[in-house]
């Protein structure tokens, strides 16, 4: 890691006024703070009543006026009295957001360049200036004071802030969050992309409406998931993707969320401001704390170019440098197939038998059972996958419904429903295990928690240690139904510790974790890069719900924290295909799903049909044996949210990826979609290598194509051509409804 200090770099002044704010925010003590390049101005100050306040400016043009900032505290449980236990109610409230006054401030500035083991470039440079403000307010008792700091961090594309409480002696030890108050007041009636707030999933579609249509449209979005709790009529998740009338793309997310609940956004469409909403416990309280302990990033992108927020590492920088001292011996990319899209479409099935109507494991003797027939995990099936994958350069196959339990596990609530270790009779785990690795090939293991969270902790060592012993290396967990304990929720302090304590514990063992239905990611792959993939928004699972703007929105928000295990690469639109009884179709043309291997960056990449389907198409599967799933560096042609995406990614040289290994660096791949309309899409080719001549071989809508799936003229075809090319030249492609391209460039 190259790290360069340079001298401090921003202006830090006394104002008399907070630019862009409102007159009735009368301030005092204000600190104004400068990005690098001087375009973002942040103004920090306290109101009359002692309030902390903060607005954001990009040059002149507000993004979030005069905004309040602090929190709500439990009141102390009153005494008990042992002699009749009588126990009296929490003592009020700990105000916690007024009658500050500013004790110091420190300032800070730094430009590094640091390497991610693996990402979207092989560098990334983290640039800003910092304002620390300490604050101070008198205690509950006379000679007691509380200390607070706000830590705020600019960088030339946003603003990170946090608020951090150091060890106070007994003023401030163990405190409970009632609410977080951190405020962000926009600048006008911006258009949004937007999900519901819930607490407990982000599979949705995403509504794309002025702020003020929030409300009104909330009912025409939220529909059925397996866990689900909206929590208001104008609550949204973050990231939030706006964009002003006046063309300012501003996003606002959060980094680092550890030991702390995940953050959505509750709207106040009267004074246009969002207020941070955390995701309660099971009694309601929405943080337990120890000091000296700190609340995660709340970031604010902002730029007048859409690509900026694609390019921008905000997140990332804001979390702590990698924890594994050896991460880049053993962890890489991932390019893998799975049995997993015939049990979705319903082809065949995760459980084993009819003949039990309740398992319990241990007990439940599989042994006796009449297999059902249609149980997707065979022995004479994975082989099959095996052969297929090992036959086309792939590196891995996930297998679901292998372990005994699945017969009873969904909507249960059982407390011990798996124990990731036992497998039903017909899958031979130490044979198949072996035929993989003949073959080249490594299988990824499946731990389907069922939310039961104490049970997965519970078998967790002996899962990876059953994982060590046969060679895994990747494990996809899943967290589907709601938690156990009852009364947590997926984005809930006490998840938000689970999920982190199964990355650590894996880390033990060297083994890389895809969590599924688990928190958005926000930034924590820098710090624990076996973290490579995660699920947490709405995936190809969902078949005829996935919208045809979907794709073109992801990358500027769920994507902002962490890549998503999206699961592309479906050459069968029509599930009828697959299983009579379902009839969804996808809205997509093969165009377009080759392009999501470049569009929607992992580094674990999933080809999620089934072998005969690609074998049906070999042509354009070529495309996704050549694509590489990691770059060392990535440019962004054309970009609006909710509308077009156009990226270029070049390979990075040695791959670890086994389909990747020809490699030399030189390589680009290029990806584009389209929403519901139908495109004609230029750019130029400037980012090649001058002096060389490329063959492109480009993957594009054929001429009749349309992506709708509800259209008469649903044709998810495509044609190929290659033709040279060098980097003075500019392509044309005309992108079908709901369509798309990809190009390999050697």
């Amino acid at each position: 890691m190259k790290i360069k200090r340079l001298a401090l770099a921003f202006l830090l002044v006394a104002a008399a006024s907070c630019a862009g704010g409102p007159k009735e925010q009368q301030l005092s003590e204000i600190q104004t703070l400068k990005s690098p390049d001087g375009n973002l101005t942040l103004s920090f100050g306290l109101t009359k009543d002692g309030t902390p306040t903060y607005s954001l400016d990009f040059g002149d043009k507000p993004v979030v006026l005069p905004s309040s900032l602090g929190y709500e505290l439990r009141g102390k449980r009153g005494t008990r009295y042992f002699s009749n236990w009588e126990e009296k109610d929490y003592e009020g409230e700990v105000d916690f957001h007024s009658g500050f006054s500013l004790k110091s401030t420190t300032t800070d500035s730094k430009d590094e360049t640091w390497e991610p083991v693996w990402g979207e470039e092989s560098n990334i440079r983290n640039h800003y200036n910092e304002l620390a403000v300490k604050l101070c307010k008198p205690g509950a008792e006379e000679d007691k004071e509380y200390t607070m700091v706000v830590r705020f961090r600019l960088y030339d594309d946003g603003l990170g802030f946090r608020y951090e409480f150091p060890e106070q002696g007994q003023n401030l030890t163990y405190f409970v969050i009632k609410e977080e108050l951190t405020q962000f007041r926009v600048a006008g009636d911006h258009t949004a992309c937007w999900i519901p707030g819930d607490y407990d999933t982000q599979e949705y579609s995403y509504a794309v409406t002025r702020l003020s249509e929030i409300k009104s449209s909330m009912s025409q979005i939220v529909d059925y998931n397996a866990s689900q709790q909206v929590f208001s009529p104008t609550g949204v998740q973050t990231a939030l993707q706006m964009k002003s009338d006046d063309g300012l793309y501003i996003n606002i997310h959060e980094a680092a969320v550890v030991d702390y609940p995940a953050m959505s956004l509750n709207y106040e469409p009267k004074t246009r401001t969002f207020v941070s909403w955390l995701t309660p416990d099971a009694e309601g309280w929405k943080g337990r704390m120890q000091a000296p302990c700190t609340s995660p990033w709340r970031t604010v992108m902002v730029t007048d170019d859409a690509r900026e927020i694609l390019a921008s590492r905000l997140i990332l920088n804001l979390n702590e440098p990698c924890a594994i001292p050896d991460a880049k011996e053993w962890v890489h990319p991932v390019k893998y197939m799975g049995v997993w899209w015939e049990m979705i479409t319903g082809k065949s099935s995760w459980s084993y038998t009819d003949d039990f109507s309740s398992i319990q494991l241990g007990k439940t003797d599989y042994s006796t059972a009449k297999p059902h027939g249609r149980h997707g995990a065979t022995t004479v099936n994975v082989k099959r996958y095996i052969d297929f994958a090992s036959a086309h350069g792939f590196d891995a196959l996930l297998v679901e419904g292998w372990n005994e339990g699945w017969e009873d596990w969904f909507g249960c609530q059982k407390f011990y429903v798996f124990d990731f270790v036992t497998p039903y009779p017909d899958f031979d785990l130490p044979g198949l295990n072996a035929y993989a690795q003949s073959k080249g090939i490594k299988l990824v293991m499946h731990h389907e928690s069922s939310s039961s969270a104490i049970n997965y902790e519970r078998h967790m060592k002996a899962a990876y240690e059953l994982m060590n012993k046969y060679g895994y290396d990747t494990v996809k967990s899943g967290y589907v139904g709601d938690i156990l304990p009852e009364g947590e929720h997926h984005y809930s302090q006490f998840m938000i510790n689970h999920y982190l304590y199964a990355i650590t514990e894996a880390a033990k063992h060297r083994i890389m974790v895809n969590a599924h239905e688990a928190v958005r990611p926000s930034g924590l792959c820098r710090t624990w890069p076996n973290m490579i993939g995660n699920e947490s928004a709405r995936g190809t699972e969902f078949r005829s719900g996935i919208l045809p703007n979907h794709v073109t929105i992801l990358p500027f928000t769920r994507l902002q924290g962490g890549p998503m295990d999206y699961t592309p690469g479906i050459f069968e639109m029509n599930m009828c295909k697959l299983n009579p009884s379902d009839s969804s179709v996808i809205s997509s043309t093969i165009g377009k799903q080759l392009a999501l291997y470049v569009t929607m960056y992992s580094p674990l990449q999933m080809a999620a049909d089934l072998p005969e389907h690609y074998e049906a198409h070999m042509d354009a599967f070529q495309f996704i044996k050549d694509v590489a799933v990691d770059w060392q560096r990535s440019e962004y042609l054309l970009a609006e949210p909710g509308d077009y995406l156009v990226i270029a990614r070049q390979a990075k040289p040695g791959a670890k990826c086994k389909a990747n290994l020809a490699l030399d660096g030189h390589e680009w791949f290029v990806g584009g979609v389209t929403d519901e309309n139908a495109r004609d899409l230029s750019f130029d080719l400037s980012f090649l290598e001058p002096g060389r001549v490329y063959t492109a071989t480009i993957y594009e809508d054929a001429p009749d194509a349309d992506g709708i799936a509800e259209s008469p003229s649903f044709n998810p075809g495509y044609s190929i051509r290659t033709l040279q090319v060098s980097s003075t030249d500019r392509l044309e492609m005309h992108l079908a409804r709901s369509g798309g391209f990809a190009i390999s460039l050697k």
